[in-house]
């Protein structure tokens, strides 16, 4: 689903016009940018939980030429379904 079905439909089921929409979920992606950046979780009750990990520095080797690099450590935001909604979705 792209980002304008999605306003759309979310804007169909409230009632609000797309403009609103549009700005809620543009507010949305900030504040979960924001919690992100410092390292916080955000949790969704019956939805699930974005949280931000940190990933060690690994050693990796490209199969096409054997050669070997050190991957820098990084932080990576991921997702975690809620039991409510993996239940829903079985």
């Amino acid at each position: 689903m792209e980002n304008k079905e999605l306003i759309n439909r979310i804007s169909g089921k409230l009632g609000r016009n797309k403009t609103d929409v549009k700005k809620l979920l543009d507010a949305f992606v900030g504040v979960v940018k924001n919690r992100s950046s410092e390292l916080d979780s955000i949790a969704i009750p019956g939805f699930g939980t974005f949280e931000t990990r940190k990933r060690a520095e690994r050693v990796t080797v490209l199969p096409g030429s054997g050669k070997r690099l050190l991957v820098p450590p990084r932080v990576v935001l991921s997702f975690k379904v809620s039991n409510v909604l993996k239940s829903k979705l079985k």
